[in-house]
């Protein structure tokens, strides 16, 4: 089923890495003319989870801002929703369920096998751009990411102190009845 999940976001993300190629294209044009010392550099940067905005005084024929890239795409965040959705318990994690790349994406793995709860994983390492959307999906930076009954759950440290509460447990039986 993870292969069919993963065709799911083939095309949001072949738009995506269009846009990707635009904003590469423009930046390496406005690189010749920035001064080569980071210090002295005539603009000011913003970054933030979902986007990275450079400002400074541009020519007209390039404006006052340059928005760079956000990595979710409509397309992508429209396939995501459905890809969160399409299962009742869905995972993005390094790795696979059967050979997991990462102590955290192990640590949740392990306690949805031990609940034995059907769940569907995507490996993030495979495709970049996939993890870059995830994290403005989710406004989560970091993964493991847990998703049930199609919202955002959490990530390892919030699921192993439900999973030791009991919440998590309530809130998949609940989940699995529905």
């Amino acid at each position: 089923m993870a292969m069919n999940l993963s065709m799911m976001w083939g095309n949001a993300l072949a738009s995506s890495s269009a846009n990707v190629r635009k904003v590469a294209s423009l930046a390496s044009g406005m690189r010749a003319s920035l001064p080569s010392s980071s210090s002295s550099f005539p603009f000011s940067v913003n970054c933030s989870i979902n986007s990275l905005v450079l400002s400074r005084p541009w020519p007209k024929r390039i404006g006052a801002s340059l928005r760079c890239f956000s990595a979710l795409s409509p397309e992508l965040k429209t396939t995501l929703d459905k890809v969160v959705t399409s299962h009742k318990v869905v995972l993005f994690m390094k790795g696979t369920k059967e050979f997991p790349q990462c102590g955290f994406s192990n640590t949740v793995v392990q306690i949805l096998k031990s609940m034995n709860v059907p769940f569907e994983t995507m490996n993030i390492l495979e495709n970049e751009m996939l993890r870059q959307a995830l994290k403005e999906y989710s406004s989560w930076p970091t993964f493991p990411q847990l998703y049930i009954d199609g919202e955002f759950f959490g990530g390892c440290d919030i699921t192993v102190e439900a999973y030791k509460s009991g919440e998590l447990q309530e809130l998949l039986e609940k989940t699995m009845c529905t």
